[in-house]
């Protein structure tokens, strides 16, 4: 599995003060965090509203049906 890698994340991390400065990475960083807590959390919602409609569909498909068991044989 190839990754970045301890020497690419000090690039980065260096090119990053390069370009933004010392002064703007922590509201960068405050952004990300944001940014990426939201998307989980979306995720998260979807995922659950997933599970809730497959669980109600099950739920429906094995109910009993009351009509069947409600008629009386004939005499």
């Amino acid at each position: 599995m190839s990754g970045i890698g301890a020497g690419g994340i000090i690039l980065l991390v260096l090119i990053a003060l390069l370009l933004f400065g010392p002064n703007k990475l922590p509201e960068l960083g405050r952004a990300f965090g944001r940014t990426l807590r939201e998307f989980k959390s979306g995720a998260r919602e979807i995922m659950d509203d997933s599970d809730a409609k497959d669980k109600s569909r099950v739920e429906v498909s094995t109910a009993p049906d009351t009509e069947k068991t409600n008629k009386r044989l004939p005499e």
